[in-house]
């Protein structure tokens, strides 16, 4: 039997408290209906008899209290709701608890932002991570020894799991699913949820937004520049002498604020002006190209379908307002 430990975290989404806990007792279920014995053993674990959850809209009631638990299989760390760093320093006391056990044995997987708690425990250090993308700009902040990769769904290293933005924890729950109980019960398991079995990239749903709260005037003008400018055509090189920077203090100043490199902002920020454009979809591809600054199809074509894991052509029939 493998035993399954959700957290009952103050604050926690309750959707993806109740979604962990359905999807391994179904499975369980599945698993009866063919004749095999159920695999899991699912408990939502606290420190208190009672853990109110979104923001105090709801609460609930663990199976069991987490010092009564000596020793667990996986420990799923639920989606934060509202102010993220507060709702993760309000759950620490979990953080000792959750490093025991994975020295232990047991795997840990969090779910959308639920990250933070699991980078706060410092497991996550020097490895890879994703969250939702709407926090990828603080959580870069706090945890700058973490490689977030919020392009991705799901992160899988040594035993430790992270999903990204709402939904795609879905993603994450299956791929958990077809490690402990098979293929054949995650696809039955993903059909009966009606959910994407091998979705593995949330580049789509991305809203670019560049960090600005890093407190260099100097590059948050520079940032304000590129945006307010992307169409025309200007060289890094330009770009410093304009704000009276050497190419090599502005691309470091730069990098340490955005967390990106010049031309990857200036790529990011012509991107989403193109995907906006797309999305209204009254203009032809080749015009929008031109309009974001782009004059070679390969190009940009490429770059976009780097960022946004989709071809141009794609990302209009997907998200193409269409009239009623």
């Amino acid at each position: 039997m493998i035993d399954i430990s959700i957290l009952a975290l103050k604050n926690a989404v309750l959707a993806s408290v109740a979604d962990s806990r359905y999807v391994f007792v179904m499975v369980n279920e599945f698993l009866k209906k063919s004749g095999k014995a159920p695999l899991f053993n699912v408990q939502v674990v606290g420190f208190e008899g009672e853990v109110k959850l979104n923001g105090g809209l709801f609460s609930i009631h663990p199976d069991v209290m987490i010092n009564d638990i000596k020793n667990t299989n996986l420990i799923i760390i639920p989606a934060l709701s509202g102010d993220i760093f507060t709702a993760t320093t309000t759950n620490i006391n979990y953080v000792s608890w959750i490093n025991e056990q994975y020295r232990s044995g047991a795997e840990v997987a969090s779910l959308c932002t639920g990250a933070f708690l699991l980078a706060f425990s410092g497991l996550l250090k020097g490895r890879q991570c994703t969250t939702h993308w709407l926090y990828a700009n603080e959580f870069r902040h706090h945890y700058a020894s973490v490689t977030l990769v919020d392009e991705k769904a799901v992160t899988d290293q040594n035993g430790l799991y992270s999903s990204g933005g709402n939904n795609t924890w879905w993603s994450l729950l299956l791929h958990l699913v077809e490690k402990y109980a098979g293929r054949e019960i995650a696809i039955h398991t993903a059909k009966y949820f009606v959910v994407d079995l091998d979705r593995n990239t949330q580049s789509p749903f991305i809203i670019f937004n560049g960090r600005k709260d890093h407190g260099d005037e100097v590059i948050i003008k520079s940032q304000e520049f590129i945006e307010q400018n992307y169409p025309e055509k200007f060289s890094v090189d330009e770009l410093a002498s304009r704000f009276g920077l050497t190419r090599r203090t502005f691309e470091r100043r730069f990098k340490k604020g955005t967390r990106n490199t010049v031309a990857e902002y200036i790529q990011r920020v012509k991107i989403e002006a193109a995907k906006k454009q797309l999305e209204i979809g009254r203009k032809p591809i080749m015009e929008i190209m031109l309009d974001v600054g782009y004059s070679d199809v390969p190009t940009f074509r490429e770059v976009f379908k780097r960022i946004t894991g989709m071809t141009p052509v794609e990302y209009k029939s997907k998200y193409i307002s269409r009239p009623r």
